[in-house]
């Protein structure tokens, strides 16, 4: 979306974060096309978290997605977004608070009956038809883990489910989607399974070029993944912080 993609000069804000994206729609009426650009965006994102948190808290599926609907409808219409400030902390922090509040809001749980004053703008059918990801919450997670601990964990397989769409994506652009299909589950450093005359005779390429090729993709990999983080948070200094925090989740979740 080009209008949250502007360019600022400003100190310690980034020129393309969720906050931008957010921000787009502030201002805007209800059913201008940016408004619903910025919204469809944003669900894409983290739909995934904020619809398990919600089912976790007790709700049924289909209440859930009601939920989640009225949700980024009243982030991207109401005071929320002129009130969201990057200088509070991490957006995953300050949009879990907003979901809580939302949720122990028992008016706007009556009101979400009408899903979002009618308009519906997530084609819940064709999401949930989706191939899973690798990175998708066990049964066990989503059903005896703490909201908020599915919701970080959700966060988290989200933001490296995307960059590794990113690395897929530059492979394919190169011809190397093979290479990537291959080679994508090795690029934790952590993996003790790695035998590279085994990927070399998979790929039919030189041992070497498959070293060469793992580096590389890990360290782009690596690379898209902070890119990610860096989108979510509103000083430089805490894109480490964030890693770590979201690594741990994952860890946890996969024990």
């Amino acid at each position: 979306m080009k209008s949250a993609e502007k360019k600022t000069s400003a100190p310690g804000v980034f020129a393309t974060t969720r906050w931008s994206l957010i921000r787009s729609g502030a201002g805007s009426g209800s059913g201008d096309r940016e408004t619903r650009e910025a919204l469809a965006e944003l669900c894409q994102i983290y739909w995934r978290p904020i619809f398990f948190f919600i089912a976790r808290r007790g709700y049924p599926p289909e209440d859930a997605e009601d939920l989640t609907q009225d949700f980024f409808v009243r982030i991207l219409r109401g005071d929320w977004l002129q009130k969201a400030d990057p200088a509070r902390g991490r957006f995953r922090s300050l949009l879990l608070k907003s979901l809580q509040n939302f949720l122990n809001d028992a008016v706007d749980r009556r009101k979400s009956r009408k899903r979002g004053g009618g308009i519906s703008f997530i084609s819940w059918d064709t999401w949930m038809a989706q191939t899973p990801s690798q990175l998708t919450l066990s049964c066990e997670a989503l059903t005896s883990w703490p909201a908020e601990r599915v919701f970080d964990a959700s966060w988290a397989a989200t933001t490296v489910q995307r960059a590794l769409n990113g690395l897929r994506e530059e492979c394919e652009r190169k011809g190397r989607r093979r290479v990537f299909e291959v080679l994508s589950t090795y690029l934790s450093a952590e993996r003790d399974d790695l035998s590279y005359p085994r990927l070399a005779a998979k790929l039919r390429i030189p041992e070497s070029t498959i070293k060469k090729l793992v580096y590389r993709m890990r360290q782009r990999f690596h690379m898209l993944l902070r890119e990610e983080v860096r989108q979510t948070v509103a000083d430089p200094a805490d894109v480490d912080g964030e890693l770590r925090h979201l690594c741990g989740s994952l860890a946890a979740s996969s024990a």
